[in-house]
């Protein structure tokens, strides 16, 4: 039986109690095998977000966390096709949907292996986060580590759908990372599953719209917590819409 989580990644999809209960409420909600099949009735089944959290986790913040909102130290990740509204005007809509679906799913695949959750998918992007409900004291390494996976994952599988649709411009995928406090909760009326918002948010965001096809932008905050995973990366100044002072970036590229 899976309990708490460690620096090293779970078998995907293969805890048989919903880790971030556990993590969070050390309440063991069977998740997978015979046990978990009175608890499916009642709808508590894996979650969208990530295989190895349940729909209670998902979909009952303030049960599990009592108040509506909390701040945690975390990673975000935004990750997004380059090109997309280019290639959008260029091919057929079936086609447009295989590569959006092929994207989402390795992306999700590579997230979920090192105990991120797909928080928000965007058509042509989608948001992580790291360190919630599953803990992991490494959360920056983990989404670095994510990032080069969808990378890899995305490259080739991307090209091969539509290779001749953007003459000399390669399709690939932006990522940006940052670290620090964000806020997680419920800031909704009609809906109650959870997201992360503020400065953090924004950022991570901001620096994946700077990111070229096959590049992983990292915040400073994000290197620092990192910085075997950052040796030797090219740093780059930006101007970030929404943020007064320049920012300084760790670019690492797919490898």
């Amino acid at each position: 039986m899976t309990t708490a989580s460690s620096s090293e990644p779970a078998r995907l999809g293969g805890a048989r109690i919903c880790r971030g209960c556990w993590d969070q409420m050390h309440m063991p909600i069977p998740i997978g095998g015979p046990l978990a099949l009175p608890f499916r009735a009642f709808g508590i089944t894996r979650s969208k977000m990530n295989p190895d959290i349940c729909t209670i986790c998902e979909r009952s913040f303030q049960y599990v966390k009592k108040p509506r909102q909390i701040t945690v130290d975390a990673t975000i990740l935004f990750a997004d096709i380059r090109g997309f509204t280019d290639l959008s005007e260029r091919i057929e809509a079936v086609q447009l949907s295989e590569i959006v679906s092929l994207f989402q799913d390795r992306c999700a695949q590579a997230i979920w292996a090192h105990d991120g959750i797909v928080n928000k998918q965007m058509g042509d992007g989608l948001m992580a986060i790291f360190n919630f409900p599953i803990i992991r004291k490494d959360h920056a390494g983990a989404a670095i580590m994510a990032a080069h996976e969808i990378q890899r994952n995305c490259a080739a599988a991307l090209s091969d759908l539509a290779p001749d649709a953007l003459p000399g411009r390669p399709l690939g995928v932006g990522v940006g990372i940052h670290s620090g406090e964000v806020q997680i909760g419920e800031f909704s009326s009609f809906r109650s599953d959870f997201t992360a918002i503020g400065g953090v948010v924004n950022q991570a965001a901001r620096l994946e719209s700077q990111a070229a096809a096959g590049e992983i932008l990292v915040s400073a905050e994000t290197a620092a917590e990192a910085p075997d995973l950052i040796a030797g990366a090219q740093e780059r100044t930006l101007a970030l819409k929404g943020i007064e002072q320049p920012v300084r970036a760790r670019v690492l590229v797919k490898r």
